[in-house]
């Protein structure tokens, strides 16, 4: 008895955090990052993952072009973190008061690429939750702004013509998030960024590339800016969150091993762990991820949670 009752005792100091993933954008593929993300967080690292999509009520097949459903969203109920990737999404209450609990709780949030615009309520503005929606003037920014540090301004890079290359903030070299990260590249262009709300810290600038390669050369017209930075957010609970936030996640960015380890350190780091970050961590993919090209209406057919 006492064996067992040890046994049982351990196996719940090293139960695994739940992390719940959200792919919800309809432009970048984040129906195929994010499990290749989450295949990375579970087989190498052990963490326990959900993700959860944008989907057809009637097929129950995955379509990033719904913008009203992502079934599932009672699994942050018991998540450890919550990442982030969704676009313009004009959710029922029910669905929506979930993400907003899970928020003003104070457990952590990764934030990627569009999540900085997450929320637009065009249909159903008398809704309890259209505070968040990033277009409103009542509450400038939304939830991007008063969550994560910033809200959707503009493209600074152009579009698809303009990759981004990471350059790490000197002073924040030594920042747990960036240990080991030696470089970060990717086809994302840099989004426009304005101001960062509360006590944003940049760990990350992202100077525009002339170019979709890496080695193409910057654009001298364009001036760096924050393409990842942390914070905190304070909830209704009192609690106070850790925060972070990319404006990368083109689904090339993640073909990118800097980049990839930048999100996983990331994970380790707003769940308090940042001291079991080592710069040898295996960030490699796991399987086939040769994700469809970005753009709206582009996903894959037939896929299925």
């Amino acid at each position: 008895m006492i064996a067992a009752a040890a046994l049982l005792l351990f196996a719940s100091a090293v139960a695994p955090k739940n992390i719940v993933l959200i792919a919800a954008d309809q432009e970048y593929r984040s129906e195929e990052s994010m499990p290749a993300l989450a295949r990375i967080l579970e087989q190498k690292h052990g963490f326990r993952c959900t993700v959860l999509y944008s989907s057809d009520s009637r097929t129950g097949k995955i379509n990033p072009s719904v913008m009203s459903n992502v079934p599932g969203l009672e699994a942050l109920g018991t998540a450890s973190l919550m990442i982030l990737f969704a676009r313009m999404l004009e959710l029922p209450d029910a669905q929506m008061k979930q993400i907003i609990d899970y928020t003003e709780s104070g457990r952590p949030i990764i934030a990627i690429r569009t999540a900085t615009h997450p929320f637009y309520y065009k249909l159903h503005p008398d809704s309890p939750f259209a505070r968040y929606s990033f277009q409103l003037k009542e509450h400038e920014g939304g939830y991007g702004r008063l969550v994560l540090g910033e809200t959707w301004i503009a493209h600074w890079g152009a579009h698809q013509k303009q990759s981004t290359r990471g350059l790490i903030l000197p002073r924040m070299r030594k920042h747990p998030i960036l240990k080991g990260v030696n470089g970060i590249w990717g086809p994302s262009d840099v989004y426009e960024i304005t101001t960062l709300t509360g006590d944003s810290r940049p760990l990350v600038m992202g100077q525009v590339l002339d170019g979709m390669t890496p080695d193409s050369p910057p654009d001298t017209n364009k001036r760096p800016m924050p393409v990842a930075w942390i914070r905190s957010y304070t909830g209704s609970s009192g609690k106070r969150a850790r925060i972070f936030t990319t404006t990368m996640g083109h689904p090339g960015d993640f073909l990118d091993g800097g980049f990839r380890r930048m999100l996983i350190n990331a994970c380790y780091w707003t769940m308090g762990l940042e001291k079991k970050i080592r710069a040898s961590f295996d960030v490699g993919l796991v399987g086939a991820y040769e994700p469809n090209p970005v753009g709206f209406g582009k996903q894959k057919a037939d896929l299925k949670p």
